[in-house]
């Protein structure tokens, strides 16, 4: 029986493991639900994939805290802080009154306010055109896991913003390492992309979501430095925090489709290459 839809992004097959590491990843997974299969049968799955969840969580949170060391070394030293400030110098350069607006209301859609009604009407649109559950479990919990991501690592860190005579008003309160615009916006944009992908039937189509996701999410980061509400370095790392999470949360997807597939089949063989 051919794939459903939703197990596809093109010819490709995402419950199909090509690596080693994913091979074992699903072994692993297959292992631990057959264990608890004596003693939960109906909900097996269901706390394997918690556990996953609490697994995975842990390591970003442990990202999350060696990106703060490695911040602490970059500082300490050279490397990409040494671009901080003069990118940040240039910046205000190029600053005016009618630029300064355009990018505070554009920057102030990955806020607090701004961010959770992109979310809510891209969720919208994805549940109307899946027409299936699967945008909100990918999406929401995805979401909320980089909000957390975002509050570790700036307790980590409690690294000062730049100076509020080089930023645009309104100005931020919170630490500065990572950007949480950026952090999120990333987020928010790889698994839009990756839920596109997969119910897109045209590739450019595709293409064009990709395309988008991706702009969306690095013109947040430079708006954040633009005004100054940033270091160069807080958005670099919002970015690479961020792909990792996305990285992590396409990973479970993809091992709910493999195990689901596995368990209405059980004499198939499980995590093929």
């Amino acid at each position: 029986m051919a794939p459903a839809f939703e197990e596809t992004i093109g010819e490709r097959d995402l419950a199909q493991w090509r690596s080693h590491l994913g091979q074992r990843l699903v072994a692993s997974a297959d292992r631990a639900t057959a264990v608890l299969d004596a003693r939960w049968p109906r909900w097996s799955l269901a706390v394997t994939l918690v556990l996953i969840v609490v697994v995975g969580g842990g390591l970003a949170i442990g990202v999350a805290h060696t990106a703060a060391e490695v911040y602490e070394q970059v500082v300490a030293h050279s490397g990409l802080a040494a671009l901080d400030e003069p990118l940040l110098t240039w910046a205000v350069t190029t600053r005016t009154p009618r630029r300064d607006a355009a990018v505070t209301a554009f920057t102030d859609v990955g806020g607090p306010v701004g961010g959770a009604i992109l979310a809510v009407a891209v969720l919208a649109v994805l549940l109307l055109w899946w027409r299936r559950w699967t945008p909100l479990w990918v999406l929401a919990p995805a979401l909320l896991g980089a909000v957390v991501l975002t509050g570790v690592g700036k307790d980590l860190t409690g690294r000062a913003r730049p100076p509020r005579s080089l930023a645009v008003p309104p100005y931020e309160v919170s630490a500065s390492f990572p950007s949480g615009h950026t952090l999120n916006a990333t987020v928010l944009a790889g698994l839009t992309a990756y839920l596109i992908l997969i119910v897109a039937r045209r590739a450019w189509v595709g293409a064009l979501g990709l395309a988008v996701s991706a702009t969306y999410a690095v013109a947040m980061g430079l708006s954040r430095v633009w005004l100054g509400h940033h270091w160069l370095t807080d958005v670099i790392a919002g970015w690479l925090l961020g792909l990792a999470w996305v990285l992590g949360v396409v990973t479970l997807h993809r091992l709910v489709l493999t195990l689901r597939r596995a368990r209405a089949a059980p004499r198939s063989p499980r995590g093929a290459a």
